[in-house]
């Protein structure tokens, strides 16, 4: 039985959101698989200018996503993938949202949204760089019909990771 899943927007990322997202990630389970602490607003300062130019540029971006009411709830979408180790080259979607948007299908039904403007944009095949015990993002990424490409090491944490693929 598939369940509906809630209504979503997408935007490219303001400099206000940089605020919002510093927020409400401030939450160490939102962080636990980010590094477990949370980041400061400088670098989600950086992180929204940098989506700005890839939407400019690229025509995707990981964009800010809002809830029915318009309340920003994190973000989804995609961009290249930022390390030398890892699948270099290629373009990583992802998504991070509130704790209070988990387990609601927010995370689905935005990832869904952006992976068809990702297609629109040219992109024909994406990655998902997951920890192996991020069971959350997992479930995500299985309801989008990615599949496992590959078992890695973090060079930094040293933890197992999972590389999932998906064509366009």
């Amino acid at each position: 039985m598939s369940r509906t899943l809630p209504s979503v927007q997408l935007r490219v990322p303001t400099e206000e959101d940089a605020f919002v997202w510093h927020r409400i990630f401030a939450d160490p389970e939102v962080m636990e698989f980010h590094g477990g602490v949370p980041a400061e607003p400088s670098v989600y300062e950086e992180l929204t200018a940098r989506q700005r130019r890839h939407d400019a540029e690229r025509g995707f971006c990981l964009w800010t996503v809002l809830d029915a009411d318009g309340e920003v709830m994190g973000f989804t979408g995609a961009q290249p993938w930022p390390h030398e180790w890892g699948p270099a080259g290629e373009i990583e979607i992802g998504w991070r949202l509130a704790r209070s948007a988990w387990g609601r299908g927010y995370a689905t039904a935005a990832a869904r949204t952006a992976l068809e403007r990702v297609r629109k944009a040219g992109v024909r095949n994406v990655v998902a760089m997951v920890d192996a015990r991020n069971e959350r993002s997992i479930a995500v990424i299985r309801r989008l019909g990615m599949e496992l490409a590959e078992t890695f090491t973090t060079p930094v944490s040293q933890r197992t990771g999972h590389c999932f693929r998906l064509e366009l």
